[in-house]
């Protein structure tokens, strides 16, 4: 562990960057150990009715946990401290405590707990609710929470949690829901919900505290259409019923304004080209607009009644959050696939500078443009400073799949090309912001469209001399993982190496065997369960070609992963090890990925080793000159 993990500042009062002592064992660590080492936070949340309380996500100490701030003393607090690390938590809107998760070594499965923000013991948020997987939280001034909760037995449930009595269940259905918001006032509770069985497209309720409908919003109408639709929050008003709501309506996500107590519904004039998002500024005056685009995002402020936004300047790159402040300004958390991440703000000034080291740069994306067989595909380039193509090349596969990559700061990536490979991420089709008909087309053909959409790069990397077609790699995670070993039995000859981490390996096992959310969202993307559909589980089932696989595989898993479990790996990996196929497992004590930056450290350099062994680079880069 690096002399930047042990600093214990993250504790002590804030303090400006200020000149750094030499650290000659963090001068020794290669730089690609370092961007994982390096102190990180995130986008600090802040108490509603109490904006100096602020809490956020740290891994100074080594695991991502949970820390308070006061922004009026400066001083700062770890609030968990766990061996798997925490991440999930909020405020509430006093900022009186902190609610958050407790699961147990990262199975997603638990109970919120509840800690003064300025310190103490620890106790169950809500008494009377066993453990569950989380669907979504609201808490109201009066310390009424809204917890939805998700088991496979119930489905969704969510219930009211008033001060000094049990839980009253509102809600209850088999598909998947989730908790929305809570208007400011408490009276008006909004619901995301799938009950027409499309779980890609919510439609929305309001409900009053004890459960009676106030109002419904449904685009898909009844499931007949796919048109989705989104929670982005009550306007933070005593007295204000207006809903801001995510839409689909001209085919990729707006916002717009929903009021369920007078039936109104207004449309807002935010005329710009990609995917757009919102929520309000406190005073519910204007609306911070976040906006993304072709890999990248930027902000605006728009104000109801105006004729269109007014741009947020900001640096070209990736806004992964941003929030406005009472006072008007705007912080928000931004970086460049060469420039770590930073938290802004619009006055200037770093807001939440981590203490220890600074994380080094990598090298800038440039975009390439491929014709595929369902339009153009969008992919993010990099490549090693030094040396000319054509490069071992790894396609990184991001997960999801309703996810995409962008213009961000990420170690993997940049550690691969500090061993002197290009990395291409392709946001194939079933990525989120390129439109709705982009995300949409994948359906029933699972996988192998995303294939089409990679193979089609994968030309392109080729034949522009950029990858050298006898050192491709296909690697990612998750969703990611599972296109991995998709890809290595269905296009064999394509791929020199395959790098799958937390991967769906047999599509039928882990459809039994996953939380109950995630089966939902199966069948809306195969049109049923694997009794109603066999034909499709089984062409979109890497297990289907493990005997096709030529190419050396390596796959890590946890143990206690609920999204893509570890006994459908197990049988992958049996089948491989039962035809003596060149392979390599790493299971390790987590859920899905891990927390822990030094498990995070090992499971990277365990890829790189098997990578550069078999691909015939030698051994994972020793400390940086």
């Amino acid at each position: 562990m690096s002399d930047a993990q042990n600093d214990t500042s993250a504790h002590e009062p804030a303090e400006g960057p200020g000149p750094k002592e030499p650290n000659p064992a963090w001068e020794r660590l290669p730089r690609w150990e370092q961007r994982f080492r390096a102190p990180r936070v995130s986008l600090p949340d802040w108490a509603q009715d109490a904006p100096d309380r602020s809490l956020f996500v740290s891994n100074a100490t080594g695991t991502y946990e949970l820390y308070t701030w006061d922004r009026a003393s400066g001083k700062q607090r770890q609030v968990t401290d766990r061996p798997n690390g925490t991440t999930d938590g909020v405020l509430t809107p006093d900022g009186g405590s902190v609610w958050w998760f407790s699961d147990t070594d990262g199975d997603e499965f638990g109970v919120w707990m509840r800690q003064p923000f300025e310190g103490g013991a620890d106790e169950p948020a809500a008494p009377g609710l066993g453990p569950s997987y989380p669907a979504g939280l609201a808490i109201g001034r009066d310390g009424t929470a809204v917890i939805g909760r998700s088991t496979d037995e119930d489905g969704t449930t969510i219930h009211v949690v008033r001060p000094g009595a049990g839980p009253v269940e509102i809600y209850r259905h088999r598909e998947s829901a989730g908790v929305g918001d809570l208007s400011r006032d408490g009276t008006l509770i909004a619901l995301e919900h799938t009950e027409h069985g499309d779980a890609m497209h919510s439609a929305l309720r309001v409900v009053r505290p004890d459960g009676s409908t106030v109002a419904e919003l449904d685009d898909t109408e009844g499931g007949t259409k796919e048109l989705g639709l989104s929670v982005l929050g009550f306007a933070p008003v005593a007295g204000d019923t207006r809903l801001l709501v995510g839409h689909q309506r001209r085919g990729r996500w707006e916002p717009m304004i929903w009021d369920p107590v007078a039936g109104t519904q207004t449309d807002l004039p935010v005329e710009l080209p990609g995917d757009v998002g919102a929520e309000w500024y406190p005073d519910a005056s204007a609306l911070l607009v976040e906006h993304s685009f072709e890999a990248r995002s930027e902000l605006w402020r728009y104000e109801p009644g105006a004729e269109g936004p007014v741009r947020v300047e900001t640096p070209a790159g990736t806004v992964s959050g941003a929030t406005a402040r009472p006072d008007g300004s705007v912080e928000y958390l931004w970086s460049s696939a060469a420039e770590p991440p930073v938290v802004r703000s619009t006055t200037g000034a770093v807001v939440l500078d981590p203490p220890g080291a600074k994380a080094p740069a990598s090298e800038p994306v440039r975009d390439a443009w491929v014709e595929g067989p369902g339009g153009r595909v969008h992919a993010l380039v990099q490549t090693p400073a030094a040396g000319e193509g054509p490069f071992p090349t790894v396609f990184e596969i991001h997960g999801g799949p309703t996810w995409h990559d962008s213009d961000a700061f990420a170690s993997g990536p940049a550690a691969w090309i500090d061993h002197g490979f290009a990395v291409v991420r392709v946001n194939y089709r079933g990525s989120t912001g390129y439109g709705r008909a982009w995300t949409d087309a994948l359906k029933h053909r699972v996988g192998l469209i995303e294939l089409e959409d990679i193979a089609a790069v994968r030309d392109w990397a080729v034949e522009s001399g950029l990858a050298d077609p006898a050192r491709l790699v296909l690697a990612g995670g998750s969703w990611g993982g599972y296109l991995t070993l998709l890809g290595l039995g269905t296009q064999p000859d394509a791929w020199a190496l395959g790098l799958a981490a937390v991967p769906v390996a047999d599509y039928v096992t882990a459809y039994h065997d996953e939380m109950e959310a995630l089966k939902a969202m199966d069948r809306t993307l195969l049109g049923g369960t694997p009794e109603e559909v066999p034909e499709r589980f089984e062409a979109s089932s890497p297990l289907t070609y493990v005997d096709a696989v030529r190419a050396p595989v390596y796959i890590s898993a946890g143990v206690n992963d609920p999204r893509c479990p570890i006994r459908q790996v197990e049988n992958y990996v049996d089948r491989l090890a039962a035809r003596g196929a060149v392979h390599e497992v790493y299971r390790y004590d987590a859920g899905h990925g891990s927390l822990v930056v030094e498990e995070r450290i090992k499971q990277v350099r365990l890829e790189l080793d098997f990578a550069l062994r078999h691909l015939g680079k030698g051994e994972v880069a020793g400390p940086a000159s």
